[in-house]
């Protein structure tokens, strides 16, 4: 659970006059110096600093916040809720305060009124993905794996550029038949959160998946199993004009295509598998009939001369060797890349993203 940092959202225009003025400065300097008592694990010391605080800035809903993540450390839950529930009703009430209130009411091993808590935040802030993911990760400790995933997508659906909702459906979904939605959710995820431990799971299981899902049955032919719903209903057929192919059917076949020269996995082959998949499924027409925000960002690095760098980059905690030999001898190629990257991130939005369901 992440907290909301004082010191990046308090924001004090300093004035020379003003005794109010004067003592939201003063809060301020108090919440500073109570979120360093926290971090130092001084939990008694922050909340007195909080208190002080908050009588000097009353309207400003940062100190209660942070004074009910003080509980929160302190496992003190049952003060912490009874913070955030007055918090609720303040005019500047944002997702992280429903967020934390559940989280509450969880570790007080309450899991029903967090359950309520999460789905009341989502009747006031619909579009959060952080309360997806909450209520997701409600469903995941029953082993319930489909209703934590319809919440996970949905976070995704919502709010697109919010990265933990792609973490765990990738992580539900390459578990299971439909590995295809992982395997995009998953390169979508390591874009999003660029550097973490968690970033370097997904790389290696990215990597693992395609070895075990891309085999080769003999010296000219090869098979890919990726996903099992390829259904089409009399249904789909009833208006041939607007009759669209489950994008499984559009994923397998050009990505067998590509594969059908590699001969083997590993990283540099995985690369220009990955290469000519994407001039495939631009070539046969594919982004016309299923336009992808993924694909079209890797269309995108691919036309910049940095797609080779950026295939070993999204796969290379799956085989970390190669990879530094790669690096090692491409120097200037790699140097390119991470400032174009750094430069040119991946942007998704409600009007440019990619989740599932969108086909």
């Amino acid at each position: 659970m992440k907290r909301i940092a004082i010191l990046l959202l308090t924001v004090l225009t300093v004035t020379a006059h003003g005794q109010s003025q004067s003592d939201k400065e003063k809060a301020y300097e108090l919440g500073e110096k109570a979120v360093q008592q926290m971090d130092a694990g001084q939990i008694k010391e922050a909340l007195d600093l909080l208190e002080e605080a908050h009588k000097l800035d009353p309207e400003n809903m940062n100190y209660p916040y942070e004074t009910a993540y003080a509980h929160y450390l302190n496992k003190d839950y049952k003060s912490g809720i009874k913070v955030l529930k007055k918090l609720t009703k303040h005019n500047q009430v944002n997702d992280r305060v429903w967020q934390m209130l559940g989280n509450c009411y969880d570790m007080n091993k309450d899991p029903e009124q967090a359950i309520k808590t999460y789905e009341k935040g989502l009747t006031h802030f619909p579009n959060s993905g952080s309360l997806y993911l909450e209520r997701g990760n409600m469903e995941l400790l029953k082993k319930e794996y489909d209703n934590a995933l319809g919440y996970y997508e949905q976070g995704i659906k919502v709010d697109p550029a919010f990265p933990s909702n792609y973490y765990w459906a990738t992580r539900i979904h390459i578990s299971f038949t439909e590995k295809v939605w992982g395997m995009l959710y998953g390169e979508l995820f390591i874009n999003l959160e660029r550097n973490s431990g968690r970033t370097a799971e997904i790389s290696k299981l990215l990597y693992d998946t395609y070895k075990s899902e891309i085999t080769f049955t003999s010296d000219t032919s090869a098979s890919v199993s990726f996903c099992q719903n390829m259904t089409i209903t009399i249904g789909d057929l009833s208006d041939p004009n607007n009759f669209k192919l489950p994008f499984c059917m559009v994923y397998e076949p050009t990505l067998l295509l590509a594969v059908q020269t590699a001969g083997t996995i590993d990283l540099n082959s995985l690369d220009k598998i990955r290469t000519t998949f994407v001039k495939n499924y631009y070539s046969m027409g594919h982004s016309k009939t299923h336009p992808n925000a993924l694909f079209e960002y890797q269309k995108e690095i691919l036309e910049n001369g940095h797609f080779k760098a950026y295939n070993h980059w999204i796969l290379m905690k799956g085989d970390e060797a190669a990879f530094l030999v790669w690096q090692e001898n491409n120097k200037d190629k790699w140097d390119n890349f991470v400032n174009w990257f750094s430069e040119n991130p991946i942007e998704l939005s409600t009007e440019n993203q990619f989740y599932s369901g969108q086909y």
